[in-house]
């Protein structure tokens, strides 16, 4: 039984996933599966509203697994991101024609997202000149260097994953979970925060606090997947 402290931004899965729209763009914390918010995830594949969804991450999760279900579920449109070949999935999807998809560079991604956070509209970067992924991208020298111009990303929502929060919404996450986790929280209208528990507000330590709670709008608990030998799987459902 999961203890959960009450906070008023705290709402089931079910509820949070009602303010996803169909052909909304989401921002979708994880680093292969690492930091995904799974149980977010597997609400929206249970539900037909929202569909035709432009999914910004990192990957696709693997076949079948974290946003692997949600392409095998048909949810999704476009995805962007930097890395997708660790799920034959999404590559097989692409090549029929099923799934568009827009790679941009791995860091390229963070700093774009980390730009539409901070208000910042474009910014110019050296990686990708003179590859197909600058073609028709704005060009500009610097210091002798040819550079692209990047526009900053931002999205309709995000679904993040962290370990803990408070009752106010800040969160603190778990060694290399935090990966792209931050920076969506940052760069989206709507913002909803998977997290393993709840605290009281005044238990967390500040300077352990990464997201500040003004970023986040809703909290949901992880209450399908359980960490087994570093790894999270999906809890055995206990008969009667």
């Amino acid at each position: 039984m999961i203890e959960v402290v009450h906070s008023q931004k705290l709402k089931t899965a079910q509820e949070a996933v009602e303010r996803i729209q169909d052909g909304d763009s989401l921002l979708v914390g994880g680093f292969g599966l690492t930091g995904t918010p799974f149980t977010l995830i597997d609400t929206i594949t249970e539900q037909d509203r929202a569909r035709n969804l432009t999914i910004i991450s990192n990957n696709l999760g693997e076949a079948g697994k974290g946003l692997g279900k949600l392409l095998n579920s048909g949810h999704i449109r476009k995805a962007v991101g930097s890395y997708f070949t660790s799920n034959r999935d999404a590559v097989q999807a692409w090549s029929r024609g099923e799934l568009e998809i827009e790679l941009i560079p791995q860091g390229t991604l963070a700093e774009a997202i980390r730009a539409g956070g901070a208000g910042i509209a474009a910014f110019y970067t050296k990686t990708g000149v003179g590859t197909s992924l600058g073609a028709g991208k704005e060009e500009r020298v610097f210091c002798g260097e040819r550079h692209l111009l990047v526009e900053g990303i931002r999205a309709k929502v995000a679904i993040i994953r962290a370990y803990k929060a408070d009752t106010l919404g800040n969160l603190v996450y778990f060694k290399t979970a935090r990966n792209f986790n931050p920076v969506m929280a940052t760069a989206a209208d709507l913002v909803i925060a998977e997290v393993d528990e709840i605290v009281e507000a005044g238990q967390l330590e500040p300077e352990q606090i990464v997201t500040p709670h003004s970023y986040v709008d809703i909290l949901v608990i992880n209450d399908r997947y359980e960490k087994v030998g570093g790894t999270y799987v999906e809890r055995s459902v206990e008969p009667g």
